[in-house]
């Protein structure tokens, strides 16, 4: 264990971040490099040795969070990274964009700030890469088995490396000009930069794994010429539909997706643009959707220039603490400010938007909007608080509704979907087609990256089992109340 008293001596402390007025000047991540190894051995060692770690059953991977946090508490990072990497491909992915349930259901946290595990994580693996302790695992044999993967995003590259080092010959199909799914065009430079996913890919192509862009199955190769080809399949398509606002004046110019908007900003950094097809310079932004994408909206309207930022949530603001309803160890709803927030902006609460106003161009001018409040369970607009408020770059950030049912894909494998309008799977993630499974926001909705990455290997495990008959791979991680999780 680490410290039997390093909880009561030490506070916690976070990674510090750059001024705002500094990191709005580049697109590079908003914290100081090397802040966090100074104080990061006094930080794991405030993990207290509980007994029942619950910080396990918070997140979905079943990181072995204890055993790497007293590694890092006596320094031995080559020990701490073998722990962490026993549970999850991608550590510096999730120490920079997961959400942290592992903290909202440390035991520490009951009564005191919990460990900063997720600042701990990112450190582990920082340092392994600095010290070369993250190498290829190339497979000892090859069991002459092929698997195709669809969708390169933290599900996909899971089940690929995992797959791959079970010795199957493993090739990644992505729709994209570059590998990555929302990893790369999805998340803000200034919230993970590229650079972390590029050397990941390569050590996944020093294993063996292969990488197919720019080749979107459904259209540009059928589904059934896919099957054809290789012995199993892993569908880590995600949840890539969009939900839209069907309000008057939604066809105006200006309003965009979330996801045709964050792109484009993540291009110019790859350089195929000197400036965005879509940009906020100099414009009045409104993001409507209160989530992360809506925030990372935000940082980029930021980080072009806009005259304003306004972010939108037609539920009302979380409270600071947590509700009576999601007690300890549940993931609580709370008011959160992320970096981009720091930066500036106005968030506005319980408004619904009625419709949108142009000019004689076609261009969105204004968004008109209305108060709304909980009567008998449903949100109801207030009367007399319809106000309009200038929007001349609107970007809907309000969640996807599930995979892809346009390109083909669904229906050319002739695959079922449960309830939710997800590919439907069984315990070991394969579908009515046999020999395809689904991992991921595909079958699971729209979610967190360690779902996704859990997802990616327990699908790589089950289809494992299917070419095999007896998986080699790691037992999935199944958390028996998943009330637990997000």
């Amino acid at each position: 264990m680490a410290d039997p008293k390093g909880f009561l001596n030490h506070g916690r402390e976070v990674a510090k971040s750059r001024p705002v007025d500094v990191r709005l000047k580049d697109w590079n991540e908003v914290y100081v490099p090397g802040s966090l190894l100074p104080i990061i051995s006094k930080q794991a060692s405030r993990c207290m040795d509980c007994g029942i770690p619950f910080c396990h059953n918070g997140c979905p991977l079943g990181n072995l969070i204890p055993e790497w946090n007293d590694f890092a508490y006596r320094e031995d990072w080559s020990a701490a990274s073998e722990r962490l990497h026993a549970t999850n491909n991608f550590p510096e992915f999730t120490g920079r964009l997961c959400p942290a349930p592992c903290e909202s259901a440390c035991v520490l946290g009951i009564n005191q700030p919990a460990v900063t595990i997720k600042n701990v994580e990112v450190s582990i693996i920082d340092k392994a890469w600095d010290s070369g302790d993250v190498e290829p695992q190339a497979p000892e044999r090859l069991s002459g088995k092929t698997v195709a993967v669809i969708g390169s995003g933290p599900a996909g590259l899971a089940a690929a490396q995992q797959l791959t080092r079970a010795g199957h010959t493993v090739a990644v199909y992505e729709r994209a000009d570059r590998i990555g799914g929302l990893l790369r065009y999805g998340i803000p430079e200034f919230k993970m930069e590229k650079r972390h996913i590029n050397r990941r890919i390569e050590q996944m192509r020093a294993e063996g794994t292969r990488f197919r862009t720019g080749i979107e199955i459904g259209r540009d190769l059928r589904a059934t010429d896919l099957k054809k080809r290789y012995d199993a399949i892993v569908i880590a398509a995600g949840a890539t539909t969009a939900r839209d606002l069907p309000v008057p004046g939604r066809e105006l110019k200006g309003i965009h997706q979330a996801m045709e908007y964050l792109p484009l900003a993540n291009k110019v950094q790859e350089g195929d643009y000197v400036a965005p097809p879509i940009t906020a310079e100099g414009k009045h932004v409104i993001v409507i959707g209160g989530g992360d994408t809506g925030a990372d909206c935000v940082g980029t309207a930021h980080r072009q220039g806009a005259a304003s930022v306004t972010q939108l949530e037609i539920m009302p603001r979380p409270g600071e603490d947590r509700a009576p309803h999601q007690p300890w160890p549940t993931f609580p709803m709370l008011y959160k400010v992320t970096s981009a927030h720091e930066e500036g902006g106005e968030r506005v609460y319980s408004v619904s938007t009625t419709h949108f106003e142009g000019d004689e161009d076609g261009n969105v001018q204004w968004l008109h909007l209305t108060e709304v409040e909980f009567i008998d369970g449903k949100l109801t607009p207030k009367p007399g608080t319809e106000r309009k408020i200038p929007a001349q770059l609107v970007t809907l950030a309000m969640g996807f509704t599930g995979t892809d049912r346009e390109n083909g894909l669904v229906e050319q494998f002739g695959l079922e979907l449960d309830e939710r309008g997800n590919i439907a799977r069984d315990a070991d993630f394969q579908t009515n087609v046999p020999g395809v499974f689904v991992a991921g926001d595909a079958g699971r909705g729209q979610s967190l990256i360690v779902w996704a990455i859990a997802e990616g290997r327990s699908a790589a495990r089950g289809c494992d089992r299917f070419l095999t008959g007896a998986s080699e791979l790691p037992a999935p991680i199944r958390p028996t109340d998943r009330s637990l999780m997000v």
